[in-house]
């Protein structure tokens, strides 16, 4: 499960270059590198789960996120591609894109921020990280033998 994921916000005009190189190098490359290294493994096991963390934010784009929507976009694009080469092996490759989820890295926002995003969400709350790990726990199963490619938004109807 390749689960790294930084965020560096601000509107492309001010955007240090330093910081969306550095939300790619996390959030993307990251993810590559992981992949790149366990690739042969995989191939020669013929069997194995590729689980990739993105964001609706990777669907969607938002707003002063433009390093982290693309690094997330470029995940879903990793994912497909992955899926495509190594699905004659019996590897899978998907993705999950949570929506707004209750964490450390979004307890640093306020609460108004907090409530403002909850109220466009059609479940009007929070995810937790316990229905991102559900997510990933059933794609790695053989439940999810015959899925791959696939992006699975965990996001309360946020997206839709």
């Amino acid at each position: 499960v390749n689960n790294a994921g930084i965020v560096r916000d601000g509107l492309v005009l001010s955007m240090k270059e330093a910081d969306f190189d550095q939300v790619i190098d996390v959030n993307l490359k990251g993810a590559f590198n992981m992949i790149k290294h366990t690739y042969s493994h995989f191939m020669r096991k013929r069997r194995g789960r590729i689980i990739n963390i993105t964001s609706v934010i990777g669907l969607s784009g938002n707003a002063g996120q433009a390093n982290y929507a693309s690094a997330k976009a470029g995940l879903i694009g990793l994912t497909k591609s992955v899926a495509k080469e190594l699905a004659g092996r019996g590897v899978t490759c998907n993705a999950i894109a949570p929506g707004y989820i209750a964490t450390d890295m979004t307890d640093a926002l306020s609460d108004k921020v907090k409530e403002s995003m909850e109220a466009v969400i059609p479940m009007k709350k929070a995810g937790s990280p316990e229905d991102i790990a559900c997510t990933a726990a059933f794609l790695a199963s053989d439940a999810a033998r015959y899925i791959t490619g696939e992006v699975i938004r965990v996001d309360g109807g946020l997206a839709m």
